[in-house]
């Protein structure tokens, strides 16, 4: 979607029905607003050309110790599939130690959604010392990458649920779907629109070619990461007559490589955050 509104001063762009992308010219020059770049913070230069310091949520310190908070957590997650398809990688320990690595691999994706619901929800919030109470969770249903943030936290809580139930698991195969596969396929399902939002986002579209730019990379790479997720999550059903090995075997595959999907965009955002440029002037 693209609407002219002032001829060639102002033009604003998004996937329907959102705006990601704002072009102004203000004061004889020619600005660039991007969704994604304001609501982590990124047009670091303009803020200094203005003289305003940063809230403390949209600081490089802030986004790269998130991005390395989801490193950790899709680490261990990469730990637990491999300790799943090869159960020689642990043995000799007790036979939770694989599940236990899936449970607090999630605690730090929570941790780190939280962190982005967190800096989604004080987007507006600019400037250091204004005033302004920072909100907890907000609500910004116009804007998807607070949409993105919320339903990525909601997801990871999911898998919280998952991976706790599932040290223990309950005997049954509909105990087991109810208490292990349910959950995962709720955070599975919530990730892969989470994912989606912040690929439109970043994209200003509904779908959009690889560009030149990292946050794009980060954004499409996480969408992938998602949809393995979800292909693990759908084969981790359990049906009456019992699992079958070779379907298990596919869908810790799929795990690990989606958590290997998430420790590189997260990898990325890092570096993101160290080398953002002046994405303000167009």
């Amino acid at each position: 979607m693209s609407k002219d509104t002032h001829a060639e001063e102002h033009l604003q762009a998004g996937a329907w029905p959102f705006v990601t992308l704002r072009r102004e010219t203000r004061d004889g020059r020619r600005l660039l607003w991007r969704a994604r770049d304001h609501r982590k913070g990124l047009f670091r230069h303009r803020r200094a050309l203005e003289h305003v310091r940063a809230p403390a949520w949209q600081t490089a310190r802030y986004n790269w110790i998130m991005g390395l908070v989801f490193v950790i957590g899709a680490s261990l997650f990469m730990a637990g599939s491999a300790m799943a398809l090869y159960p020689k990688l642990v043995s000799g320990l007790p036979g939770w130690t694989t599940n236990v690595t899936f449970f607090i691999g999630s605690i730090p994706f929570t941790t780190a959604a939280y962190l982005q619901l967190f800096q989604a929800a004080n987007a507006d919030q600019t400037a250091a010392g204004s005033g302004v109470r920072p909100q907890l969770f907000g609500w910004s249903p116009e804007s998807p990458g607070w949409l993105s943030a919320a339903t990525q936290f909601v997801g990871t809580v999911a898998f919280n649920f998952n991976t706790f139930d599932a040290i223990n698991a309950p005997k049954g195969w509909v105990a087991q779907n109810l208490a292990i596969w349910t959950p995962g396929m709720i955070g599975s399902v919530l990730f892969l629109v989470s994912a989606y939002l912040a690929y439109i986002e970043v994209g200003h579209a509904h779908f959009s070619k690889p560009r030149r730019e990292l946050g794009w990379w980060i954004a499409a790479i996480n969408l992938v990461g998602c949809i393995a997720f979800m292909i693990a999550s759908t084969l981790a059903y359990v049906p009456r007559h019992g699992v079958s090995v070779g379907l298990m075997d596919v869908s810790n595959a799929n795990l690990w490589f989606g958590a290997f999907c998430f420790a590189l965009a997260a990898a990325l955002s890092m570096r993101e955050a160290r080398h953002a440029g002046d994405n303000a002037a167009a």
